[in-house]
């Protein structure tokens, strides 16, 4: 750590402490060259990654948006507010982990359909077939038939 009084880089940490809620930490530190005192504060920065579209444009991650694309695909599906609040903090985390900076809208996109197919089918369905800009009927049929197909367990 520099000094801001001398600009030394040779400083020793005297105290640390947390904050009453223990997601800031207090340093005191003392400068070896000046013996200035100061302190320092340090909390975890968390950061969503940004969202490079298809046109190569740059947006801030907004959970409202895909709250709102959620909804849209939910509309009079029987889904409750709790279950659509887990799956986009479900989302959120994943994008967490990731520890990219930028991530690709189409990742987010299939994020997204994954979730879907969890909740509800019929809504999973119909993202699908708006995101993925279906060509023709037979690609929508192949669709369906994935959705309808039984899960397979494994065995134990």
């Amino acid at each position: 750590m520099k000094c801001p009084f001398c600009g030394a880089t040779d400083t020793t940490v005297a105290d640390t402490r947390l904050n009453d809620d223990g997601d800031i930490v207090r340093r005191r530190r003392r400068c070896l060259t000046c013996d200035k005192r100061f302190s320092t504060y340090e909390r975890a920065e968390i950061r969503l990654p940004r969202v490079v579209k298809k046109n190569g444009s740059r947006v801030d991650f907004e959970r409202e948006k895909l709250a709102a694309s959620l909804w849209l695909s939910l509309r009079k599906r029987p889904v409750t507010v709790e279950a659509v609040d887990a799956a986009i903090a479900r989302i959120e985390e994943k994008l967490l982990t990731l520890g990219e900076r930028e991530i690709p809208s189409e990742k987010v996109g299939e994020m997204l359909m994954r979730e879907l197919k969890k909740l509800d089918k019929v809504a999973y369905v119909r993202f699908a077939s708006v995101y993925r800009n279906f060509e023709d009927v037979d690609e929508f049929s192949d669709l369906v038939r994935e959705v309808s197909r039984p899960i397979q367990r494994r065995p134990r």
